[in-house]
């Protein structure tokens, strides 16, 4: 019990720990590697560009592969061209030469948006810490992004949340909970990525869906679960920051993977996104 709510608190910070897959029938996704500063990213992408429509790239958190978001990118490839990639550490991808910042997770991304976008704005779809490399790659990059769909996003204060939420004199759970999120922000995990709080930042009027889960998960964390949630909800809102056309949905049967546990409501946000950015 002990090591399944630490493991399952740590999922909901920066999504760190294994779960089943989605299971699709159809065609085999095309994948490539691409060189970004001599280090090798591994791309994967399905479905055939759709004349008006942006390519959408999904972004799996932390700990997770592109294998992991394999049955989201099926279930839309059937009408959009869909990407997904390992960052540095991640996956099928080369470790990095040393710690990451979100500047050089940035500049990777940016690479891979140039290799799969066809020369137009791509909608960026990310899970958990996907999510905030997304969130926070948008504002400063307004040629490349469409438009954006944050399921379950680590929080722009995530930080700050914890320290506030599981105090430094905490015990038990919450202590251990406390020094293993803390080390992972400083960059102990697999891709050496030191991860700060930030602000919100505006990316313009590009199109926002911010899914937030619906279960209470957090809620397991003995003595300091209602606090984690309450500041997970204030972190969710706070995304809408993003955009002020910006909407905030619960997907109300689902943990942090929400595109899992419910993964028609991540094919519905993400549809939403891209009919909108066909638009602009």
């Amino acid at each position: 019990m002990f090591r399944h709510l630490k493991k399952s608190a740590v999922i909901a910070l920066l999504a760190t720990a294994a779960s089943g897959g989605v299971a699709m029938a159809g065609q085999e996704p095309s994948s490539a590697q691409v060189s970004v500063g001599g280090r090798s990213v591994h791309v994967s992408c399905s479905g055939v560009r759709q004349k008006g429509k942006p390519v959408v790239l999904l972004m799996a958190g932390l700990g997770d592969g592109l294998e992991r978001m394999a049955g989201l990118q099926e279930a839309l490839s059937g009408s959009n061209r869909v990407c997904s990639y390992d960052r540095l550490g991640e996956g099928r991808s080369d470790q990095p030469d040393g710690p990451q910042t979100f500047g050089s997770a940035g500049a990777v991304l940016t690479k891979v948006i140039r290799e799969v976008s066809g020369g137009r704005p791509v909608v960026l779809a990310g899970h958990s810490l996907g999510g905030l490399i997304a969130a926070r790659y948008a504002p400063d990059h307004r040629r490349e992004v469409a438009g954006v769909v944050l399921m379950d996003a680590t929080s722009p204060t995530m930080i700050a949340d914890l320290q506030r939420a599981v105090p430094e004199n905490a015990t038990g759970v919450g202590a251990e909970l406390r020094a293993q999120s803390l080390a992972v922000f400083r960059g102990e995990n697999p891709e050496r990525l030191v991860i700060d709080d930030g602000p919100v930042r505006s990316a313009g009027n590009i199109p926002v869906e911010v899914v937030q889960h619906g279960q209470p998960y957090l809620a397991e964390v003995p003595e300091y679960g209602a606090a984690l949630e309450q500041a997970w909800g204030r972190g969710q809102r706070a995304w809408l920051g993003l955009s002020c056309r910006a909407a905030l949905g619960t997907a109300a049967g689902s943990g942090h993977y929400v595109y899992l546990d419910e993964p028609e409501v991540a094919v519905q946000a993400v549809q939403r996104v891209v009919a909108q950015a066909s638009r602009r």
